[in-house]
């Protein structure tokens, strides 16, 4: 387990934290398909706070994208680096999942994020975020659809709907399993939104969340608990 100071130079106020936000935006691509879903690496990040201590851990896994077998895990430990602001959430957390991310043995590949891309107020979710910080291919899989507006899409696995900012769709409201809550795709960087939603599928055989958030969702709160004991 890897343990984070709060990079110098972080923001610390929201004025500057949006003011990265804006610079950073202007890096993302969309103009790539991104890996084609189950082939090479697809890796699942996560962090999970105990705020009273001031402590975020941060699990990255690699899943085998053809069988979802685990290839790789790694942890880390660090302080929030910033305070709760919806719309800002990523900069509590990038130090720690950049830790954890290069603490892996082997090439994340496709990186899935418990949260959004464009699917944000200002277009630029963390999955966004690590993408540009990162240059690796990433999606957003959030379970709300934060502040967007969508029809239900229908009964069935795979039906979908735009998710949508007046009228540009930033996402889309995916169904995962058969009459179940959907999920809420985004692109991060590198990858369009028909793959993200393909990757999305193919991450879903057996529940409502991918399985590389199920398993870095599981790790970070063992980490959490460990570093806190």
């Amino acid at each position: 387990m890897k343990t984070v100071r709060i990079p110098a130079g972080w923001p610390v106020t929201e004025d500057q934290a949006r003011a990265v936000q804006d610079e950073l935006r202007e890096r993302v691509v969309l103009d790539e398909p991104g890996p084609p879903p189950g082939t090479g690496h697809v890796t699942g990040v996560d962090v999970a706070y105990d705020d009273e201590r001031d402590v975020v851990a941060a699990a990255a896994v690699v899943l085998d994208a053809a069988t979802l077998d685990v290839v790789a895990e790694a942890t880390a430990i660090g302080q929030v680096s910033f305070p709760y602001v919806p719309g800002l959430l990523a900069f509590r957390e990038i130090p720690t999942v950049l830790a954890a991310l290069d603490a892996l043995p082997c090439p994340p590949g496709l990186v899935v994020c418990d949260g959004y891309g464009l699917a944000h107020p200002r277009r630029f979710g963390l999955a966004a975020h690590l993408g540009v910080l990162t240059g690796l291919p990433t999606i957003g899989v959030a379970k709300n659809p934060f502040t967007f507006a969508y029809d239900d899409p229908g009964p069935h696995r795979g039906s979908a709907s735009p998710l949508l900012a007046d009228r540009d769709e930033v996402g889309r409201a995916l169904r995962t399993r058969d009459g179940v809550k959907p999920v809420f795709v985004s692109v991060g960087h590198r990858v369009d939104l028909d793959n993200a939603c393909a990757h999305t599928l193919a991450l879903t055989p057996k529940y409502r969340l991918p399985e590389s958030t199920r398993r870095a969702d599981s790790l970070c709160r063992r980490a959490l608990q460990e570093a806190t004991a």
